[in-house]
């Protein structure tokens, strides 16, 4: 396969390390695929024009390639980084329709400031590197610089809204995974070996019960939005939100390190601990979630028509599933499988407690359970 789990997996560390540079670097790399694309279509369209009208005007593609590489390079650099601020403080807040026109509006900026620049420059001192013939002159009349302008304002424009659509996606399943969908790879089933984790909110019908359904959904989308923080720290991905619940998933590989699913939980503790002022002001509670942990073979596949998706279908899942569902009946906050916890070492690295051997809800046989106990520096908050 030409993409596989390497790719993916260098993705993600790079982005979880270096989250900034991540999407600089994509807004730069696409910034400069693009403009050498317009630098084509100029040669093209240009070759057009000598052959129409018999201007023999040599085109000088190299130096077109060099000046709108580097200008990719400026205007990815840019943009990039003040998507990357501006996603991060302020267009969270916003709808998508207000975020995509905002960017359109920093694209055109953009756009028109690159173009004063070439301008203030003299366009002159460049023209002759990129064309040379007789007819020279005829393209650098200000009315034929007008009309690059438009040309320029109108592709920039077009190639901004791709690229914001292209980071959408890139966002719904995670950094690594669209260049592997591009190429099919989840068109048909194939074998993962996956760790999975379900978070499920603590009293969750006491407190919808007490809040009503409007704050409850707002407790619950600032909950997950403070999970969603620590996400890439972990390398976790999202597979579904169930209500107010979470599905997160690793993909097992030889440099995995086990031991950060656990403190992605108690991560996940201290976070809500940061903001604990700010939930009991405004809702009065504060959120608790109970999880599971377990591994296994899966086979993933992309499904669907109107809506598509990556889902992931076998035992480990179902089990995970179950393991969570009786975190209260034994009144733990995090049950992993004991499966699990025996191949990668967790006791090595936790404290731990045996639950033993318990039969689960649509199992027949009987599985080991284990539970890890909360960490020294991570007190209850509700008490």
């Amino acid at each position: 396969m030409l993409f596989d789990f390497n790719y993916t997996a260098t993705v993600r560390r790079f982005a979880a390390r270096f989250p900034a540079l991540s999407h600089v670097g994509i807004q730069i790399t696409f910034w400069v695929i693009v403009n050498n694309l317009m630098a084509l279509l100029i040669y093209l369209y240009s070759n057009f024009i000598s052959a129409v009208f018999s201007l023999h005007a040599q085109y000088e593609l190299t130096w077109v390639f060099v000046l709108l590489t580097l200008l990719g390079i400026l205007y990815g650099a840019v943009l990039g980084t003040t998507d990357y601020y501006l996603d991060k403080y302020t267009f969270r807040k916003m709808s998508l329709g207000r975020v995509m026109l905002a960017k359109a509006l920093i694209s055109f900026t953009m756009t028109l400031l690159i173009l004063a620049i070439l301008t203030a420059i003299s366009f002159e001192r460049i023209i002759p590197y990129l064309v040379s013939a007789d007819h020279a002159l005829i393209l650098v009349k200000q009315q034929s610089w007008r009309y690059i302008v438009y040309f320029f304002v109108i592709f920039y424009l077009l190639m901004t809204l791709l690229i914001s659509f292209i980071n959408l996606v890139n966002k719904k399943y995670g950094p690594g995974v669209l260049v592997p969908l591009w190429f099919g790879k989840y068109k048909n089933p194939i074998e993962e070996e996956r760790v999975f984790m379900f978070m499920d909110l603590k009293s969750s019908t006491t407190i919808a019960e007490l809040l009503g359904h409007l704050r409850y959904s707002a407790f619950i989308r600032d909950a997950f939005y403070d999970i969603n923080q620590l996400l890439s720290s972990y390398n976790v991905e999202i597979y579904q939100y169930v209500g107010d619940e979470m599905v997160l998933t690793w993909r097992v590989n030889n440099d995995m390190r086990y031991e950060r699913c656990v403190l992605f939980f108690f991560a996940c503790q201290r976070q809500f601990l940061k903001r604990l002022a700010y939930y009991k002001e405004k809702y009065g509670f504060f959120p608790e979630f109970k999880a599971s942990l377990h591994m296994g073979m899966v086979t993933a596949v992309e499904i669907g028509d109107i809506k598509r998706d990556i889902a992931y279908h076998g035992d480990t899942i179902n089990t995970t599933a179950r393991i969570q569902s009786v975190c209260n009946q034994y009144h733990k906050e995090l049950l992993v499988s004991e499966y699990l916890a025996e191949r990668t070492g967790l006791a090595k690295h936790f404290k731990t407690q045996s639950i033993g051997q318990i039969s689960l809800k649509g199992k027949r046989e009987q599985i080991g359970i284990v539970s890890i106990e909360k960490m020294e520096d991570t007190p209850d908050a509700n008490r």
